[in-house]
């Protein structure tokens, strides 16, 4: 049992080809929202758009209002969308009894079921299976460096305002794999740089709200060098520039848990694979006992953070000169 790719359904969808019952998950939240948007779109007439495309969530409705609306077939004519997100929250035996009903296919009728990516289910799940034997299974995971970079090119192209490539290359590093993130940051940039001129990697630093990913890691390097005037001033310009201490912990809570993963042979999450390199040459510089008590005192500061025991900035200062 393994899932479409977005590509296959895509390709279909615009063939006019379409399945009653789908279903959507995977870690990337922003794809599976404009798929089903996309599913919708095509499928219904532009005066039905906005009446006969339903969306409701499993985890505020109820299973027997869910499957009043789903008993109601359409009028001769008319075509109906219903999205359900979360549908794993429901409870198996209510599963079975949507899963049921909607199993009669109707040709004026598509049903997209989907899950979060927090909540997305082991591929050898129960539920998966039930699932997958009604629906067809779309998985949507994290764009490749590869899809990313070739995505915002054509943007860029398209709006006839160059970049450079470090500046793209920087982009691709922020966007870690998000086509959410990706379609935000390029409107960003165009919008900020409005015809004039090349967009440079100091614009990319400038506009773009995914660069404290990339200054996690320069402040690793400072921490990792042994350099406490450079972190001290590192974490400074992160406070200054608007992040908070606790968004600044946790990006640095990850970054440790991706060394120690890289250093004992761990692969990360296919879209931060890429990364790999440059934590392994971070990683090889600590024992596995030292970075466990690093991340061990980055989640003990996150906490006390929380807890307003002492002023966020003093505790984030005080932890990275410690780490150092």
């Amino acid at each position: 049992m393994a899932p479409d790719r977005p590509q296959k359904l895509f390709s279909e969808v615009q063939a006019g080809k379409f399945k009653p019952v789908y279903y959507f998950s995977g870690s990337e939240d922003y794809r599976i929202v404009e798929a089903e948007k996309f599913v919708a779109r095509q499928f219904l007439p532009d005066r039905q758009l906005t009446t006969n495309f339903r969306r409701f969530n499993a985890r505020t409705t109820k299973c027997t209002d869910l499957l009043a609306e789903l008993a109601v077939f359409p009028l001769l004519g008319d075509r109906q969308v219903f999205g359900v997100t979360s549908f794993q929250s429901y409870k198996p035996t209510e599963v079975d009894r949507v899963l049921k009903l909607i199993g009669q296919a109707d040709p004026n009728r598509i049903i997209v079921l989907s899950s979060p990516s927090s909540k997305t289910p082991k591929k050898s799940s129960v539920f998966l299976k039930k699932v997958a034997a009604v629906a067809q299974w779309v998985e949507f995971n994290k764009l490749s460096p590869q899809e990313v970079r070739g995505a915002a090119a054509r943007k860029f192209a398209q709006a006839d305002i160059p970049i450079g490539q470090d500046a793209l290359t920087l982009l691709v590093e922020l966007v870690a794999g998000n086509r959410g993130a990706l379609e935000v940051e390029v409107n960003k940039l165009l919008s900020y740089k409005d015809g004039e001129g090349e967009v440079g990697i100091e614009d990319v630093r400038r506009v773009c709200t995914g660069f404290q990913v990339y200054s996690v890691f320069e402040l690793a390097d400072f921490v990792v060098g042994g350099d406490r005037r450079g972190v001290l001033h590192q974490v400074k310009r992160l406070v200054a520039d608007g992040n908070s201490p606790t968004g600044i912990l946790y990006f640095l809570g990850q970054h440790f848990v991706s060394l120690y993963l890289v250093k004992n042979g761990r692969r990360l999450e296919p879209y931060r694979r890429w990364l790999e390199p440059r934590f392994r040459s971070q990683a090889a510089r600590y024992p596995n006992d030292r970075l466990e008590r690093m991340i061990e005192s980055i989640a003990l500061a996150d906490a006390d953070c929380r807890k307003g025991r002492l002023k966020p900035e003093m505790l984030l200062e005080q932890l990275v000169l410690e780490l150092t």
